[in-house]
């Protein structure tokens, strides 16, 4: 079962309040997405860190609803 963006950008929301987020769906079969996120919540953290709080925000959706996600994270000022 594919999700689709809104179900992405609420569950990421839930996590990370403050995101500005911005989902593409890559080849229009709501499986394969490249997502920036821009958060205050990054501030500070090198992307490593960063990626993995996304990871986090989509609860183990990741490789299973949701095949592939690319993504971007930026700093928030």
């Amino acid at each position: 079962m594919a999700i689709n963006i809104s179900e992405i950008e609420i569950l990421i929301k839930q996590s990370i309040p403050d995101a500005i987020i911005e989902i593409k769906d890559l080849v229009g079969d709501n499986n394969h997405y490249s997502a920036t996120i821009v958060s205050s919540v990054f501030n500070g953290k090198n992307k490593i860190e960063q990626h993995k709080i996304v990871y986090n925000s989509l609860k183990g959706k990741i490789g299973k609803e949701l095949h592939a996600l690319s993504i971007t994270t930026k700093e928030k000022n």
